[in-house]
């Protein structure tokens, strides 16, 4: 029976030290909530760091024993490990790059070291609890690297990855010393997931940019194996929340605040101290609300609760001082002897007093610089059982993608940020309502339950799309069957394709015409009266007609745009136009010019701009440009964008080999069906052909629609020579 492994940096119990004893404390955390429900059934396991440093094998046996009961296995880190790999590495590299704050970031050889050291622990630590098929699901930044190892290890594991913070442009990402061997790290994984459809483009676009995958429809081709990529915005438990905030606790907190605070009205700002969140902007920004607006003061405080995080760090303590000043300078300003315009609170608070505080505030402030998601937003709204109150929320802040009914701010507009306090404290009642009641429903149905279960189920289904591409070496015993199906059937349909199949690859492809060997090969085929051979290519109908013409073939040109059946006439597939080339052609010459050794095909009624006698890099680099460029140039027209082997082609969309190759299918009915072909162009004939149909993917790389698969051109020659 499979099992799933849960893999984070942190497990979801704090193990602490008293002068007694060590000490076991559940996390209240949301991913801690939404993955309970699978970590702790079916004999399933969190493989994670227990929060402290161990003295010795005894408490570390002592440590494995109480978590055994809880479905836990703990890592164990030495203070070493903790400084150069997560405050190091993780926290001091990553952090700041992913969150746009590369001022920040150190580069430290030791630190990266470490980093790899402790990605190799965990995986080690995996692979005692994971059986070759069990699915693995591992969290966050501080382990990019562990899906590789893992699938190096494991490699019919089913393996997922979830990022939790963001994922920036190319330009962020090229910085880093590593960057490669961190995507790479990354595509170990069957499917990666992320928050936003915008960090998934951001992750596209480098894995494109700097390691040459192509990919379509969030789905990359490695060379190995597919990786899908998706976006799943985390929620939260929305129930929790709700009850919290109308428990009896949370209302006498309530009451005693309000007590407190008299009439004054509470705008609320909640967070981690943390660069990224904005905390000083916020401040600054409601210090020109007072500016602006003098008929606030008096009338409105804001409730700060800053969350002690990581202050012995250089810029961590040098952001407490700046909020220290910034509250003290306001307070000093303002304050009078009734009122206080900002409390500030710089500790943590349990469960209930933070509900208190969610009913109690009319505006929630939650403006993060940049920022994964932002849960703080979510347990706001859930906590507004009389759906009064309003969220001011930052664009660049995960959550805005979806919570589209808060106020969108950009937060390093002071004045936005200070004009939009003031609209959210004049905003009418009934509007409060529509938009907190059509934010609810949203949390509500989009809960941390529910991520976890899309994430799981689309994981599954990663895992079965790989497995229907997978193809089976054409061995001794498949072409045996082959060869008696061949030989049982009157009337026999052969569809091949020309470059790297019949043909290997030159550089230069006009010189790639048939051999003698080739030519008679196909001559043979052809004069058997019960075989329909057809060449099915993209190349040109003047080059197919010179170099095959004399022999009775039919062909399938340009990608199915010209079809020839033997001693007929060309014809079109359906009428085509072509004047879309006066707008693609200039883009196809700026990459030429660009790429020393490319150059541009002209057909009938498609371009081709060819790299394969370019610098390797280059040309992989520059179509990974010309892609993106095209697609652009493209979207909303009845164009597509192909790429093959070492060439990238626009053509009218709708017409590819499969939807010639089914004419072929229609009209000839055949008893046995045999294709053969290399590249992505041919995918369209083996899913246009019944399951029945011999389909045969030439070439290393093994993930194709087709049955079986053979090496190269050679090969291909060697089997249609066996139907002789």
């Amino acid at each position: 029976m499979s099992r799933t492994i849960i893999v984070s940096n942190r497990l979801p119990t704090k193990v602490q030290r008293t002068e007694d004893d060590l000490t076991f404390q559940p996390s209240e955390g949301g991913l801690a909530t939404g993955l309970g429900s699978i970590y702790k059934r079916d004999g399933n396991v969190w493989v994670g760091w227990p929060g402290l440093v161990v003295d010795n094998e005894t408490e570390e046996a002592y440590v494995q024993e109480q978590l055994r009961p809880d479905s836990m296995v703990p890592v164990f880190l030495t203070e070493g490990e903790i400084k150069d790999f997560y405050e190091g590495f993780s926290n001091s590299t990553l952090w700041p790059t992913f969150h746009y704050f590369a001022q920040y970031a150190t580069y430290e050889q030791q630190h990266w070291d470490a980093y790899v050291a402790v990605n190799e622990k965990f995986c080690q630590a995996v692979l005692e609890q994971a059986g070759p098929h069990d699915t693995i699901w591992v969290h966050d930044y501080q382990l990019l690297l562990l899906p590789e190892m893992l699938r190096r290890a494991r490699p019919e594991a089913t393996i997922g990855f979830f990022l939790h913070i963001p994922f920036p442009s190319y330009e962020l990402i090229r910085v880093l010393p590593w960057r490669k061997e961190l995507l790479q790290g990354m595509l170990g994984a069957d499917l990666i997931g992320f928050h936003t459809f915008g960090y998934m483009r951001h992750f596209l676009s480098a894995v494109s940019q700097l390691l040459g995958y192509p990919s379509q429809n969030g789905q990359i081709e490695t060379p190995t194996r597919a990786v899908l990529v998706d976006a799943f915005p985390m929620g939260i438990d929305y129930n929790r929340y709700a009850r919290a905030a109308a428990s009896k606790a949370a209302e006498q907190h309530e009451d005693a605040y309000r007590e407190a605070l008299k009439e004054v009205r509470v705008i609320l700002s909640i967070d981690r101290l943390d660069y990224t969140k904005g905390i000083a902007q916020r401040l600054r920004a409601f210090e020109l609300l007072l500016q602006r607006y003098p008929e606030w003061r008096e009338q409105v405080s804001l409730i700060m609760v800053v969350v002690p995080s990581r202050d012995q760090v250089p810029q961590y303590a040098s952001l407490k001082e700046e909020i220290d000043e910034l509250v003290g300078r306001i307070n000093a300003q303002y304050r009078t002897i009734t009122w206080n315009p900002i409390h500030y609170f710089y500790r943590s608070f349990p469960l209930e007093e933070l509900a208190s505080l969610y009913r109690l505030a009319e505006v929630a402030l939650v403006t993060p610089m940049r920022d994964g998601m932002n849960l703080v937003a979510k347990e706001f709204i859930a906590s507004k059982a009389n759906q009064r109150g309003v969220l001011i929320l930052s664009e660049r802040a995960g959550a805005a993608r979806e919570l589209s009914d808060a106020l969108i701010i950009n937060p390093t507009d002071m004045g936005q940020l200070a004009e939009s306090m003031h609209d959210a404290l004049v905003m009418p009642e009934d509007e409060q309502i529509q938009r907190m009641t059509a934010m609810q429903d949203l949390v509500r149905q989009y809960n941390v339950f529910a991520w976890t279960k899309l994430f799981m189920g689309r994981l599954t289904y990663s895992k079965i799309k790989q497995n229907t591409l997978a193809t089976e070496m054409l061995d001794a015993s498949v072409l045996g069957r082959l060869q008696e199906d061949y030989l049982a059937a009157n009337h026999r349909l052969l569809l091949l394709d020309y470059d790297g199949t019949l043909a290997p690859f030159h550089p230069d492809p006009q010189r790639a015409q048939p051999d003698q060997e080739l030519r008679l090969l196909l001559r043979a085929l052809t004069d058997n009266p019960q075989n329909r051979v057809v060449i099915i290519s993209g190349r040109d109908r003047t080059t197919l007609e010179k170099w095959l013409g004399h022999l009775p073939l039919d062909f399938i040109a340009e990608h199915g745009v010209w079809l020839r059946r033997a001693g007929e006439d060309w014809n079109l597939f359906q009428a085509l136009r072509n004047d879309w080339k006066r707008e693609i052609r200039p883009i196809l010459e700026l990459y030429v010019n660009r790429t020393a050794g490319s150059f541009i095909e002209d057909k009938d009624y498609s371009l081709v701009w060819h790299f394969r006698r370019a610098d390797a890099d280059l040309g992989a680099m520059r179509a990974r440009e010309l892609l993106s460029h095209l697609s652009f140039m493209t979207t909303n027209t009845d164009l597509q964008v192909l790429e093959g082997n070492k060439v990238v082609e626009i053509k009218t969309a709708g017409i590819n080999k499969g939807s010639a190759a089914a004419r072929w299918l229609t009209a000839e009915q055949p008893d046995f069906t045999l294709a053969i072909g290399d590249d992505r162009t041919d995918e369209d004939t083996f899913r246009a052909l019944p399951p029945e149909a011999y389909t045969i993917k030439v070439g290393a790389g093994v993930r194709s629609l087709a049955r079986y698969h053979i090496q190269g051109a050679v090969d291909v020659r060697r089997l249609l020579r066996t139907l002789l």
